[in-house]
């Protein structure tokens, strides 16, 4: 027992962790509670990261997927930096990333988001310089500055012609962030995705003007078969992007198409 006391009385107590100077977040205001860490600036892993992960348990009415979905989300260096810059999604990055490699949004630029809500892809367009920015998706959101949306479902009968009035003219970007619900039957799903990218691209090339862009989602192999042709048929350039902002465990990526042979009359 002597011993013991002794072997207690000598041992060195733990060293206080030293207090490190808290992150501010994009906005400028300090965050409450947890920091966000400030990135490098070619956004390698998105600004917004959070200082400590969330765990999230299981709740006894909430499913498995449900639980890991908000453990993604609340995990996610992209939600949070969204949340930080006023952005309605993390999808917004998505599009910023695109348009800075491919140039396809410019000032002036006439733009048409098909599957637009939350609406991040529409904010990226109005903040790109775009002069008409206009979307439609089946869900409802609240309106976006610089925008105009319908909440219609792009596939109904009638659908496309409406938008064509919203936007009044021809377009130089059509967008697709368009996506089915998910089967879990992966050539089921595949199909599904392939047939909204062939109805997205439909309405681009009745709308595109000359020398236009297209851009749209799609999965696991990418654009391939007849889409693939249509596209290199009717555009001078086809490549396919995955933006660092997709998580990488996702198998979606964007079939991207820039300068449209429009059809002469």
């Amino acid at each position: 027992m002597e011993r013991r006391r002794q072997a207690s009385k000598g041992a060195s107590k733990p060293k206080k962790r030293q207090p490190t100077d808290q992150a501010q977040t994009a906005l400028g205001a300090v965050p409450e509670k947890r920091g966000l860490k400030k990135l490098p600036d070619d956004d390698s892993a998105g600004a917004g990261q959070r200082d400590m992960r969330v765990n999230v348990k299981t709740a006894k009415k909430r499913k498995l997927s449900s639980t890991l979905w908000l453990d993604r989300q609340l995990n996610d260096p992209y939600v949070a930096r969204a949340k930080a810059e006023g952005y309605r999604s993390r999808a917004a990055y998505k599009l910023k990333e695109i348009n800075e490699k491919f140039h396809l949004i410019r000032n002036g630029s006439r733009v048409v988001d098909l599957g637009c809500a939350p609406g991040g892809w529409l904010q990226a367009a109005v903040e790109a310089g775009a002069a008409k920015v206009v979307g439609i998706d089946y869900l409802s959101l609240p309106h976006v500055t610089g925008a105009d949306h319908l909440e219609l479902d792009f596939l109904e009968d009638g659908a496309a012609e409406k938008l064509k009035t919203l936007l009044g003219g021809e377009a130089d970007v059509v967008l697709s962030d368009m996506a089915a619900p998910t089967t879990g039957h992966k050539n089921t799903d595949h199909i599904r995705i392939i047939a909204l990218a062939e109805a997205a691209l439909d309405f681009a090339e009745d709308v595109l003007s000359d020398g236009g862009a297209f851009v749209c989602k799609v999965f696991q192999g990418g654009a391939e078969g007849d889409l693939l042709s249509r596209l290199k048929e009717n555009f001078a350039v086809v490549k396919h992007a995955k933006p660092k902002a997709s998580r990488a465990d996702s198998a979606e990526m964007y079939v991207v198409a820039t300068g449209f042979k429009k059809a002469k009359p």
